[in-house]
């Protein structure tokens, strides 16, 4: 593993600190005069989420951005399912499962709020991204309208319908927080815009975009509005009714929990029919003749054949396990643990907190002066504390533009305790630059 190119030496102090670090989060013994901050919350029992959750005894996971910590009931759902496979096989696994399968796009749809013809569930947020872009009857010359703090993998895709099809790609500008100007997205308005596209919560800025307030614009403009609600499904309350958008993108692994290689397209089943996915299968559609096919009705044509049966089983006892807790209780307990992390990382020596936007979220970057970031991330993995590594090719536009290489990323779920965040401050503060 890569050590810091120079290093002093620890004081006592400092040695202490690091030692606390590495215990693991049930072995801590706090000082009496270190306040223990966990709230009572009537809505989150932080004791019987870490319970059930068994990453929590021997992690201090602050990487939920990336993948959250399963708990033990989505596990022990997707295990359930490969042991069926083992013992019947994979076709008559599935036949066992059909109930557990067909309630899975129902529970999709309830936590969006979207019709269960309005879901195809897939392998990945990006797939499901790219399903919806990729079926929008685009053409040379046609505008999309997107953000600065779009995504790496959605700009990709711009950039390659610009050299295939020659779409212009119009970056809309951020207002002084750092969010999309609605505004400016409004005047950007013409009569070749075919698509708005956004990011509903960025990965390297902690905000979290006006979804509702775009999809007005896009709705009066009458344009598709596809909103990519990767970091935010799962932290958060969404309903696609509310936002107006036409398409949304999610995934499993992030802030539902759930596991990885599963995913979930929503698209409003009036546009559904307008949209003919690329790669099709005898699941999307029948082969009515020899030279002819019907494309299956909603959001069916985006739903392949094969897919990851024991993952879809871990979807939707994920989605189901979430709304038990309920999305408004999980958006204040991550927004509470969020709140006392950024203050927590103002009082850090060469900390510096870079979120942007009027509304934050679960998701804290920082960068820390003197640091490579990698190696902070490396150093803290190895005392068990997890957190994310941003770079510029994540989001070229917005970090190019504030001067940013890389960032630290800790993002926090419901399960985070507030001791826990004190640990990670510690053992932050320790580490030699």
């Amino acid at each position: 593993m890569r050590q810091f190119a120079a290093r002093r030496r620890l004081t006592s102090k400092a040695q202490r600190r690091l030692a606390l670090a590495m215990k693991l989060p049930h072995e801590i013994e706090l000082p009496d005069d270190v306040p223990r901050h966990d709230p009572p919350d009537p809505g989150i029992d932080v004791v019987r989420a870490r319970r059930e959750t068994p990453g929590c005894a021997a992690t201090l996971h602050l990487n939920n951005a990336g993948a959250a910590l399963m708990p033990e009931a989505v596990v022990d759902a997707v295990i359930e399912h490969l042991r069926l496979e083992a013992a019947l096989g994979g076709y008559e696994a599935a036949m066992r499962a059909e109930a557990v399968l067909n309630r899975a796009p129902d529970a999709a749809a309830a936590l969006v709020g979207a019709a269960r013809g309005e879901i195809a569930l897939v392998e990945s947020a990006t797939r499901a991204w790219d399903h919806a872009f990729w079926a929008l009857p685009l053409a040379a010359g046609d505008r999309i309208l997107t953000g600065e703090s779009e995504y790496a993998s959605n700009f990709l895709a711009f950039l390659q319908a610009e050299k295939r099809i020659g779409i212009r790609i119009h970056v809309v500008p951020s207002d002084e927080s750092g969010q999309i100007s609605v505004a400016e997205l409004e005047n950007a308005i013409d009569d070749r815009t075919r698509l708005i596209a956004i990011t509903h919560v960025p990965s390297t800025g902690g905000l979290v975009n006006p979804a509702a307030a775009i999809g007005r614009v896009a709705n009066a403009a009458g344009i598709p509005y596809l909103l990519d609600a990767c970091q935010s499904v799962g932290q958060m309350p969404i309903d696609v009714g509310e936002i107006g958008c036409d398409m949304l993108s999610a995934t499993g692994r992030k802030y539902l929990r759930g596991p990885r290689g599963t995913g979930f397209l929503y698209v409003a089943r009036a546009l559904a029919e307008k949209m003919e996915p690329i790669g099709i299968d005898m699941n999307a559609a029948d082969w009515v003749a020899r030279d002819r096919y019907h494309l299956k009705p909603g959001a069916a044509r985006f739903q392949n054949f094969e897919g990851n049966i024991a993952g879809r089983a871990g979807l939707c006892k994920a989605i189901e396990y979430a709304r038990a807790w309920g999305l408004d209780h999980i958006q204040a307990r991550i927004r509470h643990l969020a709140g006392r992390l950024r203050e927590g990382l103002a009082a850090v020596p060469g900390a510096t907190v870079r979120d942007l936007g009027v509304e934050q979220c679960g998701i804290v970057t920082f960068t820390l002066d003197g640091a490579d970031s990698f190696e902070v991330a490396d150093e803290l993995r190895r005392q068990r504390i997890h957190i994310g590594v941003s770079l510029a090719g994540h989001a070229r536009i917005d970090m190019d533009a504030r001067g940013l290489p890389q960032l630290l990323r800790a993002s926090v779920h419901y399960y985070n305790s507030d001791d826990e965040l004190d640990r990670f401050l510690r053992a932050l503060d320790a580490i030699d630059r």
